[in-house]
């Protein structure tokens, strides 16, 4: 039993490590609360019982083509804004480093309750582990004139806030916390590093295959107006509010199924809101003073794109469109013709659909985390995941490392994109090098510096290449040097070509979706 700032809560001990689930960070967000900031959650007497997840914040089911690969367990009920709790003791005398996950799922999927993130191994080697749920979609990071944005990234802020306040009565250090995150929780991780609130609650951060960024608010706006239209109402807080839950989530699922990773789209994301998100994050992390004191760990998979890709066969779609399909990217990325000429250069042998997925993964990952390195040398640590899944077509592709990072690896959810007879080793010497960062800030491999180290997990030992990314980097560095050139005149095509390619694209991605 531990006592929280708002009440008693009894966990249980599972193969030798204390686990609170389900623990209230915030009110349950729904009635008045919808759309709004969160509230602290209401003090309860007695002993609360964490033996079991919490309620899962609203979310639309993966499609039939990505089901396959990632799971998402859904738990009904409204106290969504919760967490749990990995500890080997429990008691305000331990002081242990501290592990807080952020989950991924593109900001409209995913849960803290996934068994990828049981933070079991984490406990065993004497870190306390935290994960967060938050909400997500149109709850989260819908842009409404009558409502604050972001309530999304917000939950996460109460909840690191809640960590701040409770963790040492679970063994944990509050001045030994790091924010980690993948995918969409990366992003989260790199903007709340940003954020003037979060400045003294984040000792170290874990960014995996997702770098600081902010949304353009039009973008959320149409995907927003997209959904009003389906549902026959005002673009408004207060009308959404109306609508039943399950209704929402099914129009959700609709509006969004013609964007895409690759292919861009109307989508929820985080923006700049003049408070909790002043600015651009990766400028005020490269070119201020937001979080000089936070030492990183970052990277990505080799192959992030074949998850976009291969469920469902877009990949040989994209393929079959060829020149068509690369225009589309060269305008998704802004790029000049010099960028694709240079990757083919760099890659002879390789597809369109490769070309294009690389160059994607580049400029939204590889890029900025560079950038963000470069600004923080010494403090920086990079790696590349390079195992290729045992399941066809998926390579080392975008989340196929978690099960790694957690020691959940022979668990079947981590199967479903591992396949059978994945390398222990491989997952002991990932999960470690996470360990020793969060611990002591050094996962064992050179911090970033001229020579450009980056750690590659692969099969056999884990080896340290240097500047294995440079010939890809420096295309985008010259392309940044040249003037920008109109939207319809990057192509070789002409604008009103490249505009039907992309309309067919996307077109595709929602026949796959659906």
């Amino acid at each position: 039993m531990v006592s929280t700032t708002h009440g008693a809560v009894r966990g249980r001990f599972e193969r030798g490590t204390a686990v609170f689930r389900g623990i209230p960070y915030a009110a349950p967000p729904f009635g008045a609360l919808r759309f709004r900031p969160p509230r602290p959650p209401e003090p309860w007497d007695g002993v609360r019982d964490a033996g079991a997840f919490g309620p899962t914040a609203p979310k639309p089911p993966y499609s039939e083509a990505f089901a396959p690969y990632l799971s998402d367990p859904v738990v009904p009920g409204d106290d969504c804004l919760n967490l749990n709790v990995w500890t080997p003791e429990p008691g305000p005398g331990a002081r242990l480093p501290v592990l807080v996950w952020l989950h991924g799922g593109a900001l409209t999927r995913g849960s803290s309750a996934v068994p990828v993130y049981d933070g079991g191994a984490f406990a065993r080697d004497g870190v306390v582990c935290v994960s967060v749920g938050y909400r997500l979609g149109v709850e989260g990071y819908g842009l409404f004139p009558d409502a604050p944005p972001n309530p999304g990234l917000r939950d996460q802020l109460a909840a690191l806030r809640w960590v701040h306040e409770n963790i040492t009565a679970f063994g944990g250090d509050p001045g030994r916390i790091t924010l980690c995150g993948q995918s969409a929780g990366a992003i989260s991780t790199g903007v709340l590093l940003a954020a003037p609130h979060t400045q003294g609650l984040v000792r170290r951060a874990v960014l995996q295959s997702g770098a600081p960024e902010v949304c353009d608010r039009d973008k959320v706006r149409r995907m927003v107006r997209r959904m009003a239209t389906r549902l026959r109402i005002p673009a408004t807080a207060e009308a959404f509010a109306g609508v039943d839950r399950d209704l929402l989530l099914r129009v959700q699922a609709e509006a969004g199924r013609l964007s895409s990773p690759v292919l861009g789209g109307p989508a929820f994301g985080i923006v700049v809101d003049g408070d909790l998100v002043p600015c651009d994050p990766l400028k005020a992390l490269t070119e201020g003073t937001a979080a000089r004191d936070v030492e990183l760990l970052m990277g990505w998979t080799r192959d992030e794109y074949r998850l976009w890709l291969v469920p469902g066969g877009l990949l040989e779609r994209i393929d079959r469109l060829g020149a068509v399909a690369l225009a589309g990217a060269m305008a998704r990325c802004r790029a000049s013709h010099d960028v694709p000429r240079g990757y083919r250069a760099l890659h002879p042998g390789a597809g369109t659909a490769e070309i294009v997925g690389q160059m994607v993964t580049d400029h939204l990952l590889r890029a900025p985390l560079h950038r963000l390195a470069d600004a923080r040398p010494g403090s920086s640590y990079l790696y590349e995941f390079a195992w290729p899944s045992r399941l066809p077509g998926l390579g080392a592709c975008h989340a196929l490392e978690l099960g790694f990072v957690f020691g959940t690896g022979d668990t079947p959810e981590s199967r479903k994109l591992a396949g059978e007879g994945a390398p222990r080793e491989l997952g002991e010497a990932m999960h470690a090098a996470w360990v020793r960062f969060v611990t002591h800030g050094d996962p064992g491999w050179p911090a970033w510096n001229a020579r450009y180290p980056v750690r590659i997990f692969d099969d056999g030992e884990p080896d340290t290449a240097y500047g294995p990314r440079d010939a890809e980097m420096a295309l985008w560095s010259a392309a940044s040097t040249l003037p920008q050139a109109p939207r319809t005149a990057v192509p070789r095509a002409p604008g009103a070509e490249v505009a039907a390619a992309m309309r067919r694209l996307r077109r595709s991605v929602g026949a796959l979706r659906r």
